[in-house]
């Protein structure tokens, strides 16, 4: 059934941005997940709706009322999953270059989401909503490797809370345009839509995130370097991005690399290799590695032949 709360502004609240307020004073909510409340007009202040970045006054009375849950109209689909770990809590999943995380437009069917609703049934964490059922975080449809899924709340917001303190391990492997000089390196730059093209990504200070990237030389060939790429942050397309703006972009990249494409590749060679948490509810720390697939392997060794 929905729900109404409502809450009183203090003194100790005042001049907060009421997305981060709810956020922080709404059990089971992430801040993602009350700006979707708030855009879709179901918070008001004094009566009003706000924006998400609206500034609580003193004696500001917020209400927020809590839709009914949308039945999902996703359907399970009998996909094979490759699972790396699995409990009462959550599952590490090994994504195979080519499916898609969640339904969009023009993916409606054949993706992740729609596998783990056959494989979990009922039992997946509904914070992101009915297309995006425990999907704690995402990997393109074009990089392999792990990814985390919730299968309840309180996994899925713990989770969520170590991305956001950048204490979740996600560790990449990829092989990109050129010889980096250095043996390591950070990129440290903000990644936002790009300004002109808005299905892209880009270094840029407008409208932007704090994005780090920070990355080891494994090795070099001919006109290519395999590295492997520890996130800090959790950008969209960031280490595609970063390494693009270094001038190393990524092997395959149709969107952020040169515009003749080594097609073989079917995408960018970028492989999410290891995974590494705390456990919701054991608190035990947890890291779980991927072996190289075969796409990967078999372009390091057309590289080691030409040197």
């Amino acid at each position: 059934m929905s729900e109404h709360i409502g809450i009183e502004i203090s003194d100790l609240n005042a001049n907060q941005r009421i997305d981060k307020f709810l956020s922080d004073n709404l059990n089971g909510f992430t801040r993602n997940a009350i700006a979707k409340l708030i855009t879709e007009g179901n918070v008001t202040v004094n009566k009003t709706v706000i924006s998400k970045n609206y500034k609580c006054k003193k004696n500001d009375l917020i209400e927020v009322h809590i839709p009914d849950a949308k039945p999902l109209d996703v359907a399970a689909e009998n996909i094979p999953l490759d699972i790396v770990h699995e409990d009462g809590d959550l599952l590490v999943v090994n994504k195979p270059k080519g499916m898609v995380v969640h339904p969009a437009a023009g993916n409606y069917d054949g993706t992740l989401v729609n596998a783990l609703l056959y494989h979990c049934k009922d039992s997946l964490s509904g914070i992101n909503g009915v297309i995006r059922p425990g999907i704690v975080h995402r990997i393109d449809k074009d990089t392999s490797g792990l990814l985390i899924v919730a299968k309840n709340d309180a996994a899925h917001l713990s989770l969520a809370q170590q991305i956001k303190e950048h204490s979740f391990h996600r560790a990449y492997q990829a092989v990109c345009y050129g010889n980096i000089k250095n043996d390591s390196g950070t990129v440290h730059q903000p990644v936002g839509r790009h300004p002109k093209d808005r299905k892209k990504m880009a270094v840029t200070d407008k409208n932007s995130k704090d994005a780090i990237t920070h990355f080891e030389v494994l090795k070099r060939y001919n006109g290519f370097t395999h590295i492997r790429c520890i996130l800090e942050t959790g950008r969209t397309h960031q280490i595609r991005v970063h390494m693009a703006y270094t001038g190393h972009p990524l092997a395959g990249d149709a969107v952020y690399g040169p515009k003749k494409v080594i097609t073989s590749l079917n995408g960018q060679c970028l492989h999410a290799g290891e995974i590494g948490f705390v456990h919701p509810k054991s608190g035990e720390y947890l890291e779980f590695k991927s072996e190289l697939p075969d796409y990967f392997t078999t372009f390091l060794r057309k590289l080691e032949n030409q040197i």
